[in-house]
Order: C-alpha cells, then structure tokens, then sequence
C-alpha cells in the first residue's frame, strides 16, 4: 500500500469520508464520526474495504482539488485517450436561516472529458472494522448492503448487477453513486443529484464568504477555516479531534490512537480559531455541548461525540495497520486521566464567547456555577501532578503548562466573576491567580537551561510553554521568554521543525514533530518581535501539507512524510492562529492598517 496521506477531507456535519488521488474512498464511519468504519483500506488495503473507480481494472491516480471554497472534492483521471473526472460530496444543502440539511449521504459523480473513458466500480464495503463482509444484492436502483447493521443502499444510473460484477462500463454520461445510511422516501434522479452537487456547492461558498480572513496566507487560512468545520457534528455541537484512529506518529511504533472523539481542550482551540474569523456558530453549539457534559457529572478530558463518558480502548487485531503499523485502537484511555490544564482551555473560551459583542446571550450569569465550578477546580487541581497536555499514561508530574492554564482558569474567571458582578469572588480569585502566577514563573523556568520547562523545577523545554504569551501569563519580549525561544531553535528541531520535546516518555525516543507545534513557535516568533522568523518558519511548515492543503498531526522531519491522525483539526488551529497573528503584526509594521491598503 502506499502509505501517502494525501487524501481530500468530504463531509457535512454528520460524516467525514477521506479519498484519495486513486479516487478510493479508504475510510468512513456511519452513522457517526467515531462509529464502526464501512471503508477502511487506509488501515488495511485487503481487509478494510474501499469504493473506488479503476480503469482497465487497475487504480489510476489522478490529479485532485476542491472546488474552490468548499469541501468538495474533484479527481480528474486519465487513461490513454480517455479522460474523466470524479466529484466527491456529502449533501449540505442550505434551507435558509443559517440552517442546513446534512443526510447521511455520500455522493460520487463520475463526468466523461474526452474520448470515451471505460470504468469498473469497485465498490467493497467492509462494515464493522471490516469484521463483517458486506454482502451486496443488486436491486432495481443500486446496491443494497447486507451485514450492514442498519439499511445502507448505494443508489446509481450503473445497474446494480454490473457494480456487483465488476462489469466494465462505458462513461458516455454522467455516472452517479449515492450512498445511503438508512432509509430513503424514494431513489434519487440524476436531476437530484446536479442539484445537490449545486446546493452543496452553493452552501460552502456562502459559509467561505463569511470568514474574516487575514493579509497573511489567506488561502491556507481559508483551506483550515473549511476543514475545522468538517470536525463539528452538528446534531451535538462536539467538535472531534481527527476524522481516524490509529494512524501512527511513527511508523513501527505502537503510538496508535483513536481521535474520533471530543477532546474538551482542543475544541477550546477551534472554537476560538473560528471565532477570530467570525464564525460564532460552531462555539454556541460547542458551550452547548459543554454544559450538557458538565452537568452530567465530573469534567474528563474527552468524551464521545454524543457525550458518551465510557470509552473504553481496545484493539483490532485483524486489522493490519496504516503502512503495516499497528496496533489499531478504538476507544481512548486517555478518558480517564488527570490533565490539569483542561479548566484553563474552557474558561478561555467561556470568556471569550460570552463576552463576544456579536453574541447575544440573555441570561449570561446561568453560565456562572460552571464557571464557578470550573475554578474552584483549577485552584485545588494546581498543586497536583497530572499527565499533561501530551497525556503521558506514566508519568505523572506538576506540569509547567498545566499549572500555568490553572492559572488561565482562576484569572479568567476573575475577570468573568467582577463582569457578573460578584466582587468579593473576584478578588479572592485574583489573588490566587497571583500567587499561581508567581510559582510558574519562578519554578517554570530554568536559568541555568536558558527556557521554560516541562516540569517545575525540571530541565526539559516543552514546545506547549510557546503558548505562555498568548494566554497572557507572560510577554513574549520578556527575556525569559525570548530565552526560551532561543533553548528551542538550537535544541528542540529536527529539519527545521518543532518536537514537542526531547526527553523520553512512555514509549521511548519521540521522532516525529508535532506540526501544531511549529505553528505555536511561528506565532512566538512573531509575538516576541522576530516576525522575519515567524514568517520563515510558517512558510516552512506550510509547504509540508499535503496537495490540498490539510495536515495530518505529525511530520516525520527526514522524510517530510505525513504521519498522525487525519486530518488533523489542532494542526489546522495552530495554522490559523500563526497566520491572524502574524498577518496583524506585519500590517502594523509595515502600514497597512488603512482601508485600501
């Protein structure tokens, strides 16, 4: 198999499908974004199942983009003389008011362009992890699936006992194939299917156009902005952390993991990431979610998508693995742990949300016995070892970044508590938050090492510390911190990219570089002043995604190969915050803060 993730992102809210330039469908879970997977080749080329287009019999990889400004996905392929195009969609069709319909519907239109393309539809669903064959039974309109669990019905204008043959067809006409989670009123005509392709698009484009763009890299923000949405599931208001589970950060390692799943904390990040380009919606949706999670019982680090609290980690053995590498997991431990920072990322986004002019929230101080909550924890979690934002499963230590979101927490909070009007809270929260501050700054950073640490009173640097600015706990030209930029540039990169540290953890050696991480350090760059660095650094990581602009979440720094879960809504965030933040400060250096300019 070749292990390239170079795939295109489709979905609608509801499902997310990766497709490669081949035009194979190599992954899809239905109904959700962490149920079982129906297509799942991109872990396991003879077990897991695909739905792809040969030619001659074989796979041809073709050349793919997006429509511009949606998440559309177009695959022109070639064969001799014969050339045709592949469209990849899930249905989001606008029904007024901001809102729209997302049926668990995955569309592919198969166009001829020249000369008179001859195809086989290899159409292998492999439901359940592909532990269930899925039988197919040609029908008067398709396709259905046996061993499904539920109805599933590929919907086409290809006869249904050719698609389960393999039969060659010709491509004088429009192809379509509709894929259908549970039942449908009626088939779809290929009218139905232009106007879906029409809607869609049309939807995507009204969403592109209300994004707040900066002057810097634009475009990538835009491709990242289009992405994050694919990770928010619209009937909850979860935001998942990747669209896979396993895709190792290194090949040969057992760093295998599902993120199919709501990490409180990083959807703090695309919450804000979309706010900074005015869209508030996801966030509304997401607090939403938060408040539902929170008064079902104590805070955990994930949850499922649903706000399922048990997610027990287990492996599929008959599963090879991406490039052979496995285990393949489903399920998170890390459910369970201690991370200290989580109180940190939701009050900054409680914050900024609830004090954003644009939202209008009638009852602001509902809100406040979470926030209070959320608080009180911080203060008694501060002192205590816990696994950090790296969910370390045996190293429990006083993280420095954990103790400084802690920190966020009580701050953030004092700040919300003298808003809502209750001062004595306020000020016994403020002076905490002083105290907290105070012990990051003396026992976080190393003198002797030159950086802020891992650990307090530690000698490690750790790539999470570059945010230490952004949430205000210290100024990036101070020069502890500009010291700390100096301790990571000379011992902390490999290529030229970011690792997120250097000493050993559970698992040994770490190879690979967290991509989030290089983003953090363009956007330190930027902050304390070095904006020619920034900008060098993020061109340097950006030329790493993969031909359409996604990320996975690791690079392997010798190869430039993407490895991790994909795609990767972090990555995306970091990307988006490097970009606004240096896009303002290069405006501001070099006059461009006019209109016009």
């Amino acid at each position: 198999m070749d292990a390239r993730l170079d795939h295109g992102a489709i979905g609608n809210g509801r499902l997310i499908a990766l497709v490669s330039p081949t035009t194979a469908i190599e992954w899809l879970c239905l109904p959700r974004f962490d149920s079982p997977s129906v297509f799942a080749a991109l872990l396991d080329p003879e077990r897991g199942g695909r739905f792809q287009i040969l030619a001659g019999g074989a796979a041809i990889r073709g050349r793919a983009a997006y429509l511009p400004n949606t998440n559309v996905l177009r695959t022109e392929v070639a064969a001799g003389d014969a050339r045709w195009e592949v469209i990849d969609f899930a249905p989001r069709i606008p029904q007024g008011g901001g809102r729209f319909e997302t049926p668990l519907d995955l569309v592919r239109v198969v166009r001829p362009l020249a000369g008179t393309p001859r195809v086989t539809i290899d159409f292998s669903p492999r439901p359940d992890y592909g532990r269930e064959r899925g039988r197919l039974l040609a029908t008067q309109h398709g396709v259905e699936v046996l061993d499904a669990g539920a109805p599933m019905h590929l919907y086409s204008n290809v006869p249904g006992d050719h698609i389960c043959g393999k039969a060659e067809v010709a491509v004088r006409h429009p192809l379509y194939f509709m894929l259908t989670y549970g039942h449908r009123p009626s088939p779809p005509t290929e009218a139905d299917i232009a106007l879906l392709l029409d809607e869609t698009v049309r939807g995507w484009r009204m969403w592109s156009k209300t994004c707040a763009l900066p002057s810097f890299a634009a475009d990538h923000v835009l491709r990242s902005a289009l992405c994050l949405k694919l990770h928010a599931y619209v009937d909850t208001g979860a935001i998942i952390a990747a669209a896979t589970t396993s895709i190792p950060e290194a090949i040969g390692t057992p760093r295998t993991w599902d993120y199919r799943y709501c990490w409180l904390r990083d959807a703090a990040f695309v919450v804000e990431a979309l706010r900074r380009l005015s869209h508030l919606n996801e966030g509304e949706k997401f607090i939403g979610f938060l408040r539902d999670v929170a008064e079902a019982g104590p805070l955990q680090p994930l949850y499922g998508i649903g706000g399922e609290r048990e997610l027990p980690e287990l492996v599929l053995d008959h599963l090879a693995g991406f490039a052979g590498t496995g285990p393949v997991r489903i399920g998170n431990a890390a459910a369970v742990q201690q991370q200290n920072d989580l109180n940190g990322e939701l009050i900054l986004c409680l914050q900024t949300v609830l004090s954003d002019p644009r939202i209008v929230i009638d009852q602001p101080e509902t809100f406040f016995p979470m926030i209070q909550r959320l608080v009180e924890q911080a203060i008694a979690m501060a002192p205590l070892a816990d696994t950090s934002i790296w969910e370390f499963r045996t190293l429990p230590r006083h993280y420095t970044f954990s103790r400084a979101m802690c920190w966020a927490a009580i701050d953030r909070g004092a700040l919300i508590a003298e808003r809502l009007g209750r001062s004595e809270l306020a000020r016994r929260w403020a002076a905490v938050a002083a105290e907290e501050r105070e012990t990051v700054l003396r026992r976080g950073f190393n003198a002797d090492v030159g950086c802020f640490t891992q650990s307090l009173d530690g000698k490690d640097g750790d790539a999470s510390n570059l945010l230490l600015p952004t949430i205000g706990l210290i100024d990036a030209r101070d020069p502890r911190f500009l010291a700390t930029l100096d301790h990571f540039g000379r011992h902390m990169t490999r290529s030229g990219l970011l690792q997120r540290y250097t000493n050993l953890d559970d698992f040994g050696v770490t190879t690979s570089a967290f991509t989030i991480c290089s983003f953090w350090w363009a956007e330190a760059l930027a902050l304390a002043g070095r904006l020619d660095q920034a900008v060098e650094v993020f061109h340097r990581v950006i030329a790493h995604a993969n031909p359409l602009g996604l990320f996975s979440e690791d690079i392997e720094p010798e190869t430039g190969q993407l490895l991790g879960n994909f795609p990767q809504a972090y990555t995306h965030v970091g990307l988006i915050h490097a970009a606004m933040t240096i896009g303002a400060l290069l405006d501001a250096r070099d006059g461009r803060v006019r209109a016009w300019i």
